[in-house]
């Protein structure tokens, strides 16, 4: 705040004091206010602001509206930098070393009906999360944090959720099926025997003319055996190392891969022989035929699908970039099963890209990442800094949103706002861009649902009230404690717990749904049997229709600041804290188990208990299982809900 008591706005247009950002089609202006310390806002003129869910995303709704783009509170899905990446060449290279523009396989289709195709590296980024292990059937093991999302024979499913409270989305257990092909071995080691096996397969199957990619290998294998050619000779008893290099040479000259289908053949019966025997070695599944026109010609053809197609290909290193091509294979189809997901105890440098296709394959598995971050990207951001700094302001979004509702196509779904950035964050207060994408829903007949932190809100609650008449709208609130005094100190310049009480009770006197997220419960301060009870009795005197609990979660950067705060105000509650966050950004599980015991109870006495078709203010308590507290999803997920 400025002297006078009023936010001060910085207008820079183009020419005085900040250039136009390239990326940034429509700008008007970039705007500074001492009251968003470090944010920068861009007001631009939007083409479109109705944003359809991607497919697979499994959330209630398919259309979403964000008059803003970035966000200080956005997800990030990441994966541990070793995870290996499949190229668009079918090779791999670990997801740290990868470069913006490098060209990697996505996928293409509807449900798990998956095609790899080539897409690129829009963006790269990395953070420090709390590490997951997920433990596949074939021995696949992929560390990562747990809002990281895999393709499941069911859709997309996180790493970690509930199937209660606000922790609820669809996540991995025991015995989910994942698309993909499983494992990717290792890269054969480029020794003096792979040389010898590949020269061998190679030239004994056709010499240097047909192929030139394998021709510039060969080149740079001669000379290391000088004027021999003992390497055309097949050896009694060849190595692992040897046997690789013979596929990768055969392959080459003699194989294909066309539909599917990964094929070598051969006419020489000793040089057959050893090729069967090294697929044997290396346990390919494979059937053998002859060929049609040529009676002492034998093929092996590689069955198993995808899985087998890539780990030949990962395990013998052929050379012929056209022959290695993946796009249009088929991945859908291959599956392998979690067998356990383990959280490892600490937090790691974790990484994550965005593709043109919105998911990558790592180790073998179709693999989400993050599109909403990539949004800065085509602005001419960054994904990592630039999305948390740097918001994009549509301040035409009313009016583009009512021309795309009266498109004959429309068929007026439900449309959730909140699920990206908060559409009520404090800059509201002077765009004022909710009030004209409300009235353009509700005169198009759209239902519609809010979630916001914010009491700017409760400027619209009389249009929301006049427009339910026509259309569905509900509302969520976020209400973590009842202290004036604590909530001062732990969230200076938010909106006292009186307000948003308030705000819960002006929605139900309008008539409208609203449900609250009490969000975050912190140990020894505001988890008491008596804070609970009189927070829950002023949620149910205001009328919350349910209410989901959600405990302390102390991220990176979060956890330095509370730390500290603890520190200076409740020096004494610091041990406790450091045992219960011992293992990572998460309360112990133990303490979360205890925290549902006690607030079972509580939220069934005064009616906020999820809705199970009993209505606890009318009848005798039933005999129900205690919910579980669980670990609590990011903001992003919180406003999906």
């Amino acid at each position: 705040m400025c002297s006078t008591g009023r936010v001060r706005w910085e207008r820079q247009r183009a020419g005085e004091g900040e250039p136009i950002l390239p990326g940034l089609d429509g700008l008007v202006r970039s705007v500074r206010s001492p009251e968003f310390d470090g944010v920068t806002f861009h007001e631009v003129h939007a083409k479109s602001v109705l944003n359809r869910v991607p497919d697979g995303s499994q959330v209630p709704f398919r259309w979403t509206v964000n008059p803003y783009r970035g966000c200080s509170h956005a997800c990030t899905y990441c994966l541990e930098g070793g995870t290996p990446v499949l190229l668009a060449d079918g090779r791999a290279k670990p997801i740290a070393d990868l470069q913006v523009g490098e060209q990697i396989l996505g996928t293409r289709g509807h449900g798990v009906a998956r095609r790899l195709v080539p897409t690129e590296v829009l963006a790269h980024w990395t953070t420090v999360r709390e590490a997951y292990r997920v433990t596949l059937d074939d021995g696949t093991t992929l560390v990562t944090g747990p809002d990281h999302r895999f393709l499941s024979a069911r859709g997309w499913k996180y790493v970690t959720g509930s199937k209660l409270g606000a922790a609820q989305r669809p996540h991995l257990v025991e015995g989910t099926e994942l698309v993909g092909g499983g494992k990717f071995v290792r890269t054969p080691d480029d020794t003096l025997g792979y040389r010898a096996g590949y020269l061998c397969g190679m030239l004994r199957s056709g010499g240097f003319a047909t192929e030139k990619d394998a021709a510039a290998r060969a080149v740079r294998y001669l000379p290391d055996f000088g004027s021999s050619v003992g390497f055309m000779s097949l050896p009694q008893k060849p190595d692992a190392h040897w046997a690789r290099g013979l596929l990768a040479g055969l392959f080459d000259l003699a194989g294909a891969y066309r539909r599917g289908v990964l094929s070598i053949a051969h006419d020489e019966t000793d040089v057959v022989d050893a090729m069967f025997a090294a697929l044997d070695r290396f346990s390919f599944d494979y059937e053998t035929v002859g060929h049609r026109e040529y009676a002492g010609r034998r093929q092996a053809r590689l069955t198993g699908g995808a899985g087998e197609v890539l780990r030949f290909l990962h395990l013998t290193d052929p050379a012929v970039a056209w022959k290695r091509s993946l796009d249009g294979t088929t991945i859908g189809s291959v599956r392998r099963v979690v067998t356990s997901v383990e959280s490892l105890g600490l937090e790691l440098p974790l990484f994550d890209i965005t593709t043109g296709t919105g998911d990558f394959v790592a180790d073998g598995m179709v693999s989400h990442n993050c599109f909403a971050r990539n949004t800065h990207t085509y602005l001419d951001f960054d994904a990592g800094h630039d999305f948390d700094t740097q918001v994009v302001v549509k301040v035409n979004a009313p009016e583009v949103l009512a021309a795309q509702l009266k498109r004959p196509s429309w068929q007026r779904e439900h449309v959730a706002m909140g699920t990206n950035t908060d559409p009520y964050q404090r800059a509201e207060g002077r765009y004022q861009l909710m009030p004209g994408i409300i009235r353009a829903l509700a005169d198009s007949g759209t239902p519609l649902s809010i979630l916001s932190k914010g009491t700017v809100l409760t400027r619209d609650l009389p249009l929301l009230e006049s427009v339910a008449k026509d259309v569905p709208v509900s509302l969520a609130v976020s209400i973590a404690l009842l202290d004036r005094e604590l909530q001062r100190r732990l969230e200076p310049g938010t909106p006292s717990p009186q307000a948003r009480l308030d705000l819960v009770r002006k929605a139900r006197a309008a008539g409208l749904p609203c449900s609250v997220l009490v969000a975050p419960v912190l140990p020894y301060l505001t988890d008491s049997v008596d804070a609970l009870d009189a927070l829950f009795t002023e949620l149910a005197d205001a009328g919350a229709d349910s209410v989901s609990v959600i405990p302390l979660h102390l991220r990176p950067g979060a956890r330095e600041w509370f730390a500290s705060w603890l520190g200076r105000n409740h020096p004494a509650l610091v041990p406790r804290y450091k045992r219960l966050y011992a293992r990572g950004s998460y309360v112990d599980r133990a303490y979360r188990q205890q925290l549902g015991e006690r607030v079972g109870p509580l939220l069934r006495r005064h009616g906020l208990a999820p809705k199970t078709g009993y209505n606890p203010r009318t009848a005798a308590e039933p005999e129900v299982p205690e919910p579980r507290v669980e670990a609590p999803p990011p903001a992003e997920q919180l406003r999906l809900l």
